[in-house]
């Protein structure tokens, strides 16, 4: 019940306060294939892409302004005409698109509005679309392998499993610093890619340093991003594809130092000085090469202490 007056009117200020707790959801058309694709809908009213975009920048700015907490999700129309032909609706609505809207955070993409500018979160929501059909792509592939018909062994998960000790290694051998890892392995359509940050403090020195045996703390990183990598390169594993890792470190008061590692045998193999090096500066559409990256020094990867490259299925 509203909180009323003296004069048994609504409060509108506790009405007010109440709206700043009720979160909202902006469906945003990212493309201009995808908004040509919603113009055959008589009641979707825009008819020019940059002058939507526009209005929905002012919209964002404008709820914001209000202290309202919003998320834009990415509006995918080949997916809203599935919802619409399974829920009953008719797509040529303001309600189907606004039914559509509001569960599209359920399982598609969608990034909190924090005031980035559009050419700035275009770009969130399209790599948040991408990360997410990566993992439903590597999850999916990984457990219809079954199991292994000489040694019982989920494929899948022994692959997963090798990949999770993999990364702790490659970050464990990496040592202090903040560490940009990327893996990629081919796959039927595309190339997978999966990126991981991390990052681990310098050890402690001084009356508060930490005990023996424990004078690195340990890294830290989002454990979304280091599913979706162990996914990838769990996936290269379990194939025994091609591919690989390359790992970029910075330090304060230090050169970034780049690193790499191939897939063979469903294992990681260390590149050399000349291969990490090759692989940075060349560049990977037309085989032309690249200057060396200004700051930057080239390093063989380090071993990863592996006895067996094979899988074990």
């Amino acid at each position: 019940m509203a909180h009323q007056d003296h004069g048994g009117r609504p409060d509108n200020s506790m009405r007010r306060r109440l709206r700043r707790e009720v979160p909202g959801i902006v469906g945003l058309l990212a493309d201009e294939r995808d908004f040509t694709a919603m113009r055959r809908y008589r009641t979707f009213t825009f008819d020019d892409h940059a002058a939507y975009l526009r209005e929905i920048d002012a919209l964002l700015k404008s709820l914001a302004s209000q202290g309202l907490h919003t998320t834009v999700a990415l509006f995918d129309p080949e997916e809203y005409g599935e919802f619409c032909a399974d829920a009953g609706l008719d797509p040529d609505s303001a309600a189907g698109r606004s039914r559509f809207t509001a569960v599209i955070p359920t399982s598609g993409a969608a990034v909190r509005y924090t005031g980035q500018p559009l050419d700035a979160l275009i770009p969130q929501l399209i790599n948040t679309a991408v990360r997410r059909a990566t993992w439903e792509y590597t999850t999916t592939l990984l457990a219809d392998l079954g199991v292994c018909a000489d040694c019982g062994q989920d494929i899948g998960g022994a692959a997963f499993d090798r990949a999770s000790q993999l990364l702790l290694r490659l970050i464990e051998g990496a040592g202090p610093g903040s560490h940009h890892l990327v893996c990629s392995v081919p796959a039927a359509d595309e190339q997978l890619l999966a990126v991981l940050h991390t990052h681990r403090p310098a050890p402690r020195t001084g009356p508060d340093e930490a005990p023996a045996g424990s004078d690195e703390a340990p890294a830290g990183f989002d454990s979304a991003e280091g599913a979706e990598f162990v996914s990838v390169l769990a996936t290269g594993i379990a194939l025994e594809t091609a591919g690989g890792v390359v790992l970029r470190t910075t330090a304060p008061g230090t050169p970034d130092r780049l690193r790499g590692w191939r897939l063979r045998r469903g294992g990681l193999v260390p590149l050399t000085e000349g291969e990490v090096f090759s692989a940075y500066c060349t560049d990977a559409d037309t085989g032309e090469p690249l200057a060396p990256e200004p700051g930057a020094e080239y390093h063989a990867g380090f071993d990863l202490g592996e006895e067996d490259t094979g899988t074990h299925h």
